[in-house]
């Protein structure tokens, strides 16, 4: 758009004279403050649909725990880009979608995976990558003990700097 250079001029004046009061201070303040508090309870409210969509037996509580909070402070941030942004879907599918996308990527060798550049290709190895975290998933749903070389427990551990827990 194309405007007098006067014009341009006096807007940027007043806008500039605005931006400098106390008034449109406590205002950003207060925005800023209203947005952290709704980001803060996305993040929780996030954390506790991975928890649900994980469902693992009480013997794994805390690795549980850890795995939700790893894929929830991954995802959630505000401009992640992350499936958990997205309002098109309800929270409990993009829960179940950022733990499989957490999992393809610290978990699986995908990341330095060379996928020849046919249509399709990309897909079926992602498909193939979410089945494998899935049947991985489900041994810590029906409680099963998960051997210490478990590229979850390792992925975790790797991500706290701590070694694997002893099994249950």
């Amino acid at each position: 758009m194309w405007a007098p250079a006067a014009t341009i001029d006096r807007i940027r004046a007043e806008l500039e004279v605005e931006r400098s009061t106390q008034g449109y201070a406590r205002r950003r303040e207060a925005d800023a403050r209203r947005r952290d508090k709704a980001q803060a309870e996305y993040a929780e409210d996030f954390f506790g649909a991975v928890v649900a969509f994980l469902a693992f037996h009480p013997n794994h509580a805390d690795l549980a725990g850890r795995l939700a909070r790893a894929v929830t402070d991954h995802a959630t941030p505000v401009g992640s880009g992350t499936v958990a942004r997205t309002k098109r879907i309800p929270v409990g599918r993009r829960a179940e979608a950022a733990v499989i996308a957490w999992m393809r990527h610290q978990t699986t060798g995908y990341d330095g995976m060379a996928i020849p550049r046919v249509k399709g290709k990309r897909r079926e190895v992602r498909r193939m990558l979410a089945q494998r975290s899935r049947q991985l998933l489900e041994r810590y749903r029906r409680g099963e003990p998960v051997e210490a070389g478990c590229p979850l427990k390792k992925a975790l551990a790797n991500r706290n700097g701590a070694a694997d827990e002893p099994e249950r």
